[in-house]
């Protein structure tokens, strides 16, 4: 344990990291370096579990168990109640790694479980009403559940980073723009142009497909559409607190959004002057 004892870090810091152990047991720790500790970095080794001595670190705030081998996460994380920082990217965890009381650290404000194998957000990370920040990038997500109108609950939050999961590719993915048949070139020449037609003009499905044309939701465009379109991600203010994307279908590429002149950006909104920057709230995807 002398090399617990003399590992490198300040006054506060515990610094464990990048010294390839296979575990780690704090028992002989001494009393007042347990409790005198308040980060602890245990990233960048082999471990497969926390062990159950961590609970006697009493006032960790800040804890790095990234880049290991975690399948589950001991229940002695419950007992770190001064916790406010938990980073555990790059693991083997899931929804069902983490123990069931982790909702009662509501000191949490930053969780970072990017890098692991989480197919849905667990329901014990809508219970902390300290959180500003949660990343769950490259994991496996395919949905946001139900639950995640308890993000009501989440009063602080101010990130949400989803990057690299399946939710995300299949929302963005196969967004290339197909260009319009002669049929659709010629019925929106028709339609732009307000010229009158009628079933003696024309043939009755002809008529129809031009009913049923959608217009572009660019004021500065005027065009339509009717099969081929472009598909445009917006990030846009909600209620005056998260950002959440939005689907724009654009009549061709080189119609701008109507509400940015940045089609992929994440920050810009018309809406933004008229709301307090600390009150937007980001849904992070690409």
């Amino acid at each position: 344990m002398d090399v617990l004892e003399g590992a490198e870090g300040g006054e506060h810091v515990l610094d464990l990291s990048h010294l390839n152990l296979n575990s780690v047991s704090f028992e002989t720790v001494s009393e007042k370096r347990r409790t005198e500790t308040t980060q602890l970095h245990l990233s960048y080794n082999r471990l497969d579990a926390l062990p159950l001595s961590l609970i006697r670190f009493t006032s960790l705030e800040f804890l790095d168990v990234s880049n290991n081998g975690l399948s589950v996460l001991s229940d002695a994380l419950t007992g770190l109640t001064r916790l406010k920082t938990l980073l555990a990217k790059n693991n083997r965890l899931d929804e069902f790694s983490l123990p069931k009381n982790l909702g009662s650290l509501q000191g949490l404000e930053v969780v970072n479980f990017s890098g692991n194998r989480f197919e849905e957000i667990p329901k014990q990370l809508l219970q902390f009403r300290r959180l500003h920040s949660l990343s769950f990038g490259g994991n496996r997500v395919k949905h946001i559940p139900p639950e995640i109108e308890n993000l009501t609950s989440l009063v602080q939050l101010q990130e949400l980073s989803l990057r690299g999961n399946p939710l995300v590719v299949r929302f963005i993915k196969d967004m290339t723009y197909d260009p319009p048949s002669l049929l659709e070139l010629a019925g929106r020449s028709i339609k732009t142009r307000n010229l009158r037609y009628s079933e003696h003009d024309l043939p009755a499905d002809l008529v129809t497909y031009l009913d049923l044309a959608s217009k572009c939701p660019n004021p500065k465009c005027g065009g339509v559409y009717f099969d081929s379109c472009v598909r445009h991600i917006k990030f846009v203010d909600f209620c005056g607190k998260y950002r959440l994307p939005l689907m724009h279908y654009l009549c061709s590429p080189e119609c701008t959004s109507p509400c940015s002149s940045n089609p992929q950006s994440d920050t810009d909104s018309d809406d933004d002057q008229s709301v307090p920057a600390d009150r937007l709230q980001r849904v992070l995807l690409g």
